[in-house]
């Protein structure tokens, strides 16, 4: 790496971490949209006034259980920079507002009624799953948390509210069959005569669980955990109708999120139109396990039938294509085969793991602008030698730009170094593959792109 390369490399380092340390509750941008460290889940979308998003989601805490005892809530003004208000509502601990039980929290969504915010949460449990809690700001505190009534018969996890244009909330729920009901005014009960069960089903509509309900231009949308391939619920699913109670028809697969970590299991998330812009929030797992998980977000758009074309992850998220001449944090990965997984290497830091022979990982999408011809990288090889084989991919075409020998790390030191690269220019998706036979063991924190610079043109 050139003493130029060195110099503004510790230079964006430095600014980056004190950003952490002076405002730890800001993100930027870019997929995954969970900070590093902290496990955000089961997106649901909401806002009342297009000026703040925010997305109501479950905290991981372990690879041994799902979900925790408390409530954390993502927020953003322009989808670039991300807020989070920790530590809202909890069903045990210092801020315990469920006085009934000590059991988990599972996904959550939120309702305005006048100048009060609804949160309604759920909990494994087979008598009272489902609770509401008050707060006077969208982002809490929640307090007093009661049961929402739904019976014992049908008592399942994911509640999600939709108000209709004439002011009617609607409720659903459910797992394998799908429950709705309509509020009452109170919006913190049900009308239990309106409970109807099966309005959709994991047979005719592959649902999983974790049901949201919006309407665009009179179709009512149903987005949900769907398990149309291969039984695994990997998939965001949607069935429409012109009615809210239906019936539904089965529309396709939005996002599926497979491919995401060697241990993934199950999606759930939202739909939500932000400022002129329809968009999917969703999450991936992480780890190497099912239970920890991020957030994240891809554009969508709708046909004029009201479907929805199938979108694939990436890593830029909502905003253009990563620069890449700038540094990018290799756990930005959208796709990964293989043994490589994201694991935390400190506390503000997470890093590319133990990458082996065979194994690959994708980035959607950068931009290359008018050519680079080098690549730094930021790694450590444990084990023996190895070779990483840098491809990019555009308009279908797949073209290898360099082949990377990496040395073992001496007492498994960070090492960083620059190589060269063919020519590459314009927006492309990047992979990495490593050759071998897989006893090397790699891991990347960071890399990036630039051109090499005639010696008579640097500073």
């Amino acid at each position: 790496m050139f003493l130029k390369d060195k110099v503004i490399d510790f230079s964006f380092r430095l600014i980056f971490y004190l950003f952490l340390v002076l405002l730890p509750g800001l993100i930027k941008a870019q997929n995954p949209i969970s900070p590093p460290g902290i496990y955000l889940a089961d997106p649901s979308a909401r806002s009342w006034n297009d000026s703040i998003l925010y997305l109501y989601t479950s905290t991981d805490l372990s690879c041994d259980f799902w979900c925790s005892w408390k409530h954390d809530i993502l927020s953003t003004t322009d989808m670039k920079i991300w807020n989070v208000a920790s530590d809202v509502f909890a069903s045990d601990g210092k801020n315990d507002e469920v006085l009934y039980n000590d059991k988990l929290l599972f996904a959550p969504d939120c309702a305005k009624k006048g100048n009060n915010y609804i949160l309604y949460y759920c909990q494994p449990d087979n008598n009272n799953a489902l609770g509401t809690a008050l707060g006077e700001s969208a982002i809490g505190p929640f307090e007093n948390g009661q049961i929402l009534n739904t019976g014992e018969k049908y008592s399942q996890i994911d509640p999600s509210v939709f108000i209709d244009e004439d002011s009617t909330a609607y409720v659903v729920w459910g797992q394998g069959d799908m429950k709705m009901g309509i509020l009452n005014p109170d919006m913190r009960t049900i009308d239990t005569n309106t409970i109807r069960d099966k309005v959709i089903t994991v047979s005719e509509h592959y649902f999983h669980e974790g049901a949201y309900m919006t309407k665009r231009n009179g179709i009512y949308y149903l987005v949900y955990a769907d398990e149309s391939r291969n039984k695994v619920p990997s998939c965001l699913g949607y069935a429409t109708s012109d009615n809210p109670f239906g019936p539904y028809i089965y529309r396709g697969v939005i996002i599926d999120n497979s491919g995401c970590n060697p241990g993934n299991w199950n999606n759930h998330g939202s739909i939500f139109n932000f400022q002129d812009q329809w968009y999917v929030f969703y999450h991936r797992s992480t780890h190497g396990c099912q239970m920890f998980r991020k957030s994240c977000v891809e554009k969508i758009q709708f046909l004029s039938d009201g479907s929805i074309p199938e979108v694939e992850m990436t890593t830029q998220g909502a905003l253009p294509p990563l620069d890449a001449t700038k540094i990018i944090d290799a756990e930005r990965a959208c796709s990964m085969k293989g043994n490589v997984r994201i694991e935390k290497e400190s506390e503000s830091n997470e890093i590319l793991s133990e990458m082996k022979g065979g194994d690959q990982v994708v980035y959607r999408y950068l931009d290359f602008s008018a050519g680079v011809n080098r690549f730094s990288l930021k790694y450590r090889a444990l084990g023996r030698k190895g070779t990483l084989l840098l491809y990019v991919e555009q308009g279908g075409q797949r073209r290898k730009i360099a082949e990377i020998k990496l040395e073992e790390s001496k007492e498994s030191a960070w090492v960083e170094e620059s190589f060269k690269v063919k020519k590459t220019k314009g927006i492309a998706e990047l992979i990495f593959e490593v050759s071998g036979d897989g006893s090397s063991d790699f891991e990347i924190d960071w890399f990036r792109f630039a051109e090499k610079v005639p010696m008579c043109h640097r500073l």
